[in-house]
């Protein structure tokens, strides 16, 4: 009897692992075919041209300089407004907050907020931010759009990550003496610094990836600007080009091209976060 349970859970065994290896090869395979795909179709549009100019109806060509310029502006503004705010919530919910039924209830609603489809968002923001705020049809109309569907995100892996620091630490550092926001400042948010990136990555990438919210807030122009004037007028970003110009134009080469430009950026930006923040451990002495 020994020898046969042993037998059958050796052979679930051999089935689970087996199962799990076809996961892991379908998931590199379907992304690795995605990316070369992309790339194999857009990187020969990519040429100066189309990287260092703004699109021109007179001479008939296509420059994508101010969409560039446009999605960098969007990230810088978003992430400078949602990260004090999404660590900050994150460090009252779990350092501070007593009352654990209102904790439950925002979590709740933080939760509620991430699954709310984006163009749900670009219309509250069209309403709220264009219209009652008077931004009009601007970056920074969007970028506070953005505000609100990427603060559940940097909340809740912020809120996460300070729940893995040990007890240990926090009760170490106040038999030594230290207050309350030093124990949080020295001690808990230099060890939860990676769920910090990770939520700081994940919500780059949603930045990038957003075409509905901006459609209705930033709207859909070409002008190359500085980051204070760029903020205050309207612009397009890579993936509201990358939109117009494949669905409305047909212009299906450059939209490719806008794709591998898409991914490129993206991991020179997610690289650059993990790169800060692993200077930032450095500093703290971890």
């Amino acid at each position: 009897m020994i020898e046969r349970i042993s037998g059958g859970r050796r052979t679930w065994g051999i089935v689970m692992k087996a199962l799990c290896y076809i996961s892991l090869i379908a998931v590199t395979a379907l992304t690795a075919f995605m990316i070369i795909y992309v790339l194999f179709r857009g990187l020969p549009y990519i040429t100066p041209q189309l990287l260092l100019t703004k699109p021109s109806t007179l001479r008939h060509t296509i420059g994508i300089l101010p969409d560039i310029l446009n999605t960098i502006y969007i990230v810088i503004a978003t992430l400078v407004v949602v990260l004090p705010i999404g660590v900050g919530a994150a460090i009252y919910l779990n350092e501070y907050a007593t009352n654990r039924k209102v904790v439950e209830l925002i979590e709740f609603a933080a939760e509620t907020l991430s699954g709310i489809p984006s163009i749900i968002y670009g219309l509250v923001g069209m309403l709220v931010f264009c219209q009652f705020c008077s931004f009009g049809t601007t970056l920074i109309a969007g970028a506070l759009t953005l505000v609100i569907m990427n603060l559940p995100t940097i909340m809740r892996t912020t809120q996460e990550s300070l729940k893995t620091v040990p007890e240990s630490y926090r009760e170490g550092a106040f038999a030594l003496g230290a207050g309350k926001w030093r124990v949080i400042r020295t001690v808990v948010l230099p060890t939860c610094i990676n769920g910090i990136i990770t939520g700081c990555i994940l919500s780059i990438g949603r930045i990038l990836s957003e075409s509905a919210a901006l459609l209705f807030t930033a709207g859909f122009a070409h002008n190359v600007n500085g980051f204070i004037e760029g903020l205050g007028s309207a612009g397009a970003t890579l993936t509201v080009a990358l939109y117009v110009y494949a669905s409305e134009r047909g212009e299906f080469d450059i939209a490719f091209a806008i794709a591998s430009i898409l991914m490129i950026l993206t991991v020179i930006i997610n690289l650059l976060t993990s790169y800060m923040g692993r200077l930032m451990k450095r500093r703290n002495g971890q």
